[in-house]
């Protein structure tokens, strides 16, 4: 009897022994190249950044994103994006079978080479200084000259740790300030440094590129950090798909539409110079002030605020494309132009691009009713035009959470909307929309609002 007893132990070990090894086996099988085609649908782990992927006028965007769906495409597969927290978790998550791919540049180190197969195209990063470009002031490229110079950091990130090093390298000497990373993160720094606020900032040059393409005024030249190569990730027992990933790299990084994303995130300027003149002859404002007036009247707006807008998206150039490729002059995005009707061979129409604007502004205006002051309002509004309205309600949820007014812009919603390019913020579990460049929303409204109040003293209703 007790020899039967432990056979059937033996049995059951072996039951459950095959049930497990099966499961992983399972695990294993669903993620390869073959089943993944098979199943159509490539999923993507990676992480919300102003490089790797955001939401921006509610269209998916970003350097990391624009890559892997083109791999996808060439693959015929479709992409589902999964956002992670932070690096940790994208390798945890990658790890559990959680997705086929981190689409998002990860450091490659002794530890993760381990446990990871890198792939794709290898990227080379190091840390740049942000320095303003003044006339009659020399730039500093060496550095040594950073010894009694002011230099602005993230308290306890990686920037802090390499000024340090560097610190004692050169003896001492650096003045370092290190600023509160609930509150300020590295693309507000650059943006001190380009507004005279602070002199020098770190960064790494990836960011630095991009935030160069805002920022006309700033340097980036000075390395002031070895290089770190980082690089997308598989599983080790994703072979197929690491190779396919390399080999599609390698052919697409001489591609026009890689030449096409890489200008369009690392050179392109977000902020063309154009000329900034208001030019108001005879009471009129453009030469589509009957446009504005006609479509404005039937919703009841003020054609003013609508004529301030379209200044600001485009100075009343119906041929203006942007770099995220929002059209004509009410610059309006593909994925918005579709769900209104608009079509994409219209999308330059001047009359028809007024006339979904105003459209567009309606919703918007349906969408905050609970904002009950209609000048309150109307800040929302702007904002979610600017923004895509999924970041207004982060910030809106942000708000109550911490206590402010939820139905008040300035000092209140404005103050979340711009601290949702902050990870402490935009990973929130109150947030449902990630990143965001906050701090160009916020300009968008005080702009906007500003040029009406100056077109309602100039220009009668």
């Amino acid at each position: 009897m007790a020899r039967k007893a432990v056979y059937g132990l033996f049995i059951i070990f072996l039951f459950l022994s095959a049930c497990r090894s099966g499961k992983k086996e399972d695990i294993s099988k669903s993620n390869d190249l073959d089943s993944i085609r098979k199943k159509g649908e490539l999923t993507v782990l990676t992480l919300y950044s102003s490089t790797s992927y955001f939401l921006y006028r509610g269209e998916e965007m970003g350097y990391d994103y624009e890559l892997i769906k083109q791999f996808a495409e060439s693959e015929k597969l479709k992409v589902r994006m999964i956002v992670a927290e932070n690096i940790g978790k994208l390798v945890e998550m990658l790890q559990n079978g959680e997705g086929d791919i981190i689409a998002y540049d990860i450091p490659i180190t002794g530890d993760l080479k381990n446990q990871l197969l890198y792939c794709g195209q290898e990227m080379i990063t190091h840390q740049v200084l942000i320095q303003r470009i003044e006339k009659n002031k020399p730039l500093l490229r060496n550095v040594t000259e950073l010894i009694g110079k002011d230099i602005y950091v993230e308290k306890d990130s990686k920037y802090e740790t390499r000024i340090n090093n560097l610190n004692d390298e050169l003896g001492g000497g650096i003045l370092i300030h290190r600023m509160n990373k609930d509150t300020i993160i590295t693309e507000d720094l650059i943006e001190m440094v380009s507004n005279g606020k602070i002199p020098y900032a770190l960064a790494d040059n990836n960011i630095a590129r991009l935030n160069k393409t805002y920022y006309n005024n700033i340097d980036i030249k000075l390395n002031i950090s070895f290089p770190q190569r980082s690089a997308w990730a598989v599983r080790t027992d994703e072979p197929e798909l690491a190779k396919a990933v390399d080999e599609w790299a390698k052919n697409n990084t001489k591609s026009p539409k890689y030449k096409e994303i890489l200008k369009r995130y690392f050179e392109l300027s977000k902020n063309p110079l154009t000329p900034e003149v208001l030019s108001i002859k005879k009471g009129q404002i453009s030469i589509y002030d009957s446009l504005f007036k006609k479509y404005a009247k039937k919703q009841g707006w003020d054609w003013r605020l609508i004529a301030s807008q379209a200044y600001h998206e485009s100075r009343f150039d119906s041929s203006v494309v942007s770099w995220a490729g929002a059209k004509g002059i009410m610059q309006i995005m593909p994925r918005t132009a579709r769900s209104n009707g608009l079509s994409e061979a219209d999308m330059q129409n001047p009359e028809k691009s007024i006339a979904t604007a105003i459209k567009i502004m309606a919703s918007l205006d349906r969408s905050f009713s609970m904002v009950k002051d209609p000048e309150e309002r109307i800040k929302f509004i702007l904002a979610a035009y600017n923004a895509g309205i999924g970041h207004v309600l982060d910030a809106i949820a942000l708000t109550k959470k911490y206590g402010k007014d939820p139905q008040k812009w300035d000092g209140n919603v404005a103050e979340y909307i711009l601290l949702k390019s902050n990870p402490e913020y935009f990973n929130d579990e109150v947030c449902k929309f990630g990143y965001f460049r906050g701090r160009e929303t916020y300009s968008y409204v005080n702009k906007v609002l500003k040029l009406y109040e100056y077109y309602k003293g100039k220009i009668k209703a």
